[in-house]
């Protein structure tokens, strides 16, 4: 068989016999790349254009170059097998990221369509006319719901998730047998240790969430009061309404399909490495189109964080979470730089909350609910002192602010 024949039999059973491209290349003993190649020479000039060496598939000017239109296929079967979008901008964005100038988005789908994988659709309600509601500053607000997954035994588990609303950025996700009130409680204080507290919430009417909607049946839940305590803004979706929480529904579409292209996990503790896999994945190497392209870590890092506010003393107060470290110091960014604030070495790892009002700050234990600590903020200073300290009195504790909201 002459090599023209053979380039003949691989497009036909390509074209004709329904054979994938990895099933061809496989029986072939060739490369994905190389059938790529093929096809689009067949479509550009008919079988003179499987002939070797032939010239009929010269591209006219501004034609997208051969091989880059294989390496956009490739990537398109890539990035499905992955269970990642694999969209035109998607390829166009991985493209980019590998330092090739990408040709349009729409060269890119008329490329992925010519070579059958993708399926042309109705024309859909143009992206222009959605109405997004989206937080304006990372930490604004907190969207959090669970969902379920099953392990290779069948056994059904559930995954909790802490989201940035405005910039998609996952604080947290987390496998568990159930997700209760106290898992909430306890993965909202996890993250609010590594990523600040945020200034509201938005979650579901679950009873994990809120007892606002449970008839008169109980207070507050453990989630309620803490939150509370903190001065944080709970807001829960309308029942029988999900889009309210349409970022991280989608989230969970986007997590099950990378899921589903991987091998199922056989315990809690290999799922929990497939959930930290792919919240890598998805924080750091995938740009996200509400971000501009950019990857929720680029989005969630590139403005100022803001935080909840207590009306306490007649004064609205930010609020900070944050722990004593061993020289009895604390950090703050304020006024554009980090500033060094003088606690005490008796009250080092102290878990404590930051209060700041204009230049006035409070510190107050969180185990205690005592304000350890004052300060007024001199800008011309990194290393503040501290102007009041426990042995002098003991003012308002943090559970004295509840009161106040």
């Amino acid at each position: 068989m002459t090599d023209a024949e053979k380039n003949q039999v691989i497009v036909f059973a390509v074209v004709e016999g329904g054979l994938s491209i990895a099933e061809a290349a496989r029986r072939f003993g060739v490369s994905r790349q190389w059938i790529h190649r093929l096809l689009a020479r067949y479509r550009a000039a008919g079988l003179g254009g499987l002939e070797p060496g032939s010239r009929a598939a010269h591209r006219p000017a501004g034609r997208t170059p051969d091989d880059l239109r294989a390496q956009i296929c490739e990537l398109r079967e890539d990035l499905a097998r992955e269970g990642l979008d694999a969209g035109a901008e998607s390829i166009r964005d991985r493209l980019t990221l590998a330092g090739i100038q990408p040709p349009a988005t729409s060269t890119i789908y008329r490329i992925l369509r010519n070579n059958d994988l993708v399926i042309p659709e109705p024309h859909k309600r143009p992206r222009s006319s959605w109405q997004r509601f989206q937080a304006a500053v990372p930490n604004e607000t907190w969207q959090s719901d669970m969902t379920h997954w099953h392990l290779t035994d069948a056994t059904t588990v559930e995954i909790i998730t802490w989201l940035d609303d405005h910039s998609r950025f996952v604080l947290h996700l987390s496998a568990h047998l159930s997700v209760t009130a106290k898992v909430v409680t306890d993965t909202f204080l996890t993250t609010s240790a590594t990523h600040g507290l945020p200034a509201s919430t938005l979650t579901d009417n679950g009873m994990i969430f809120t007892t606002r909607f449970a008839r008169g049946k109980g207070g507050p839940n453990h989630f309620e009061h803490i939150i509370n305590q903190f001065g944080i803004t709970q807001k829960n979706g309308h029942p029988g309404h999900p889009q309210t929480q349409g970022k991280i529904e989608r989230f969970h579409q986007t997590l099950k399909k990378w899921l589903t292209a991987h091998p199922g996990a056989d315990s809690l503790n290999a799922l929990q490495d497939q959930l930290d896999a792919f919240k890598s994945v998805y924080n750091d190497h995938r740009p996200h189109r509400a971000n501009d392209r950019r990857t929720p870590a680029q989005a969630y890092t590139a403005l100022p964080k803001t935080g909840p506010t207590l009306e306490l003393l007649q004064r609205h107060w930010r609020v900070r979470h944050d722990t004593v470290d061993s020289g009895g110091i604390v950090t703050l960014r304020w006024a554009g730089t980090l500033r060094h604030l003088a606690i005490g070495r008796a009250h080092k790892h102290a878990p404590v909350l930051i209060l700041i009002a204009g230049n006035d700050t409070l510190v107050i234990n969180r185990t205690t609910g005592e304000i350890i600590a004052e300060h007024h903020l001199d800008p011309t200073k990194d290393y503040q002192t501290k102007k009041l300290g426990p042995s002098r009195r003991r003012g308002p504790t943090v559970n004295d602010a509840p009161r106040h909201l």
